[in-house]
């Protein structure tokens, strides 16, 4: 008698256990589901969006020029090689201000000071004097006086001047990449219209948006000559040894749409 009451209490402890999983098991699907669908996935758990890149390519003439320059004094002391590099540089600024170019444009890169040698057989070498080197790098903001510019600061340095690096870029390439962005998106976007469209579908919301990569590419744009060439050069506008070219900038994106 009392073994079967005990049996009975377990097949009811047991019969309530499996009631209880079924329970828990059925509102954990119902949770999944109702998410899925508020993400717009389908009960059969696949997700209905579509992904598509697109590269917008844009090409802009360079308006400013960009260029290295040294000068370099040679003096029997450190303090007269100091003077001269100084008054020399001093000159090659005032004519690059005759050109447009303000100090903001013009920022020191490095200083060096270096002692000349003079050298004997079977004895130690004796300084002579001391070389003294000024660098800075200059911005033209406007094109149309760059060989000018470059030429005018030889002329006021003259071979105390070193020009290296001439470069052309273009000013705002802010803007310019603003504009190969919304090429990129743009492209992307038509081509992911056209494909829903094949399936009889419609763009939804833009779920994710990634940029890849994107270049700036110069052409090569100037010739290379020597500063006493260079500056002959320049006095002829025929002459001039630096063309425009133009520079390319390129954009990616990679969009992911869901389907509506």
């Amino acid at each position: 008698m009392g073994g079967s009451v005990t049996i009975r209490v377990r097949s009811i402890i047991l019969v309530l256990v499996v009631a209880l999983v079924a329970l828990a098991a059925y509102l954990v699907g119902s949770a999944h589901t109702d998410s899925a669908s508020a993400a717009g996935v389908p009960a059969g758990g696949l997700a209905r969006t579509v992904t598509m890149t697109g590269k917008g390519e844009l090409t802009a003439v360079p308006d400013q020029l960009t260029f290295h320059l040294s000068v370099v004094q040679t003096r029997d002391d450190v303090s007269t090689a100091m003077d001269a590099s100084s008054a020399t540089l001093q000159r090659v600024l005032a004519a690059l201000a005759k050109q447009g170019v303000e100090r903001k444009d013009t920022q020191s890169t490095g200083l060096s000071i270096d002692p000349v040698y003079r050298y004997f057989n079977y004895q130690p070498p004796q300084i002579t004097g001391y070389h003294v080197r000024q660098s800075l790098t200059v911005v033209v903001r406007d094109l149309r006086n760059g060989g000018k510019a470059v030429a005018d600061a030889i002329d006021a340095g003259g071979n105390a001047v070193r020009v290296s690096g001439i470069k052309l870029k273009v000013g705002d390439t802010d803007a310019l990449l603003a504009k190969a962005r919304d090429a990129a998106v743009e492209s992307a976007t038509d081509k992911a219209k056209q494909y829903a469209a094949a399936t009889g579908q419609e763009l939804g919301d833009v779920l994710t948006l990634q940029e890849g990569h994107r270049a700036a590419k110069p052409r090569p744009l100037y010739q290379a000559m020597d500063s006493a060439a260079l500056a002959g050069a320049m006095r002829e506008p025929k002459a001039i040894p630096i063309r425009a070219g133009r520079q390319d900038v390129s954009v990616t994106v990679s969009i992911v749409w869901q389907l509506a």
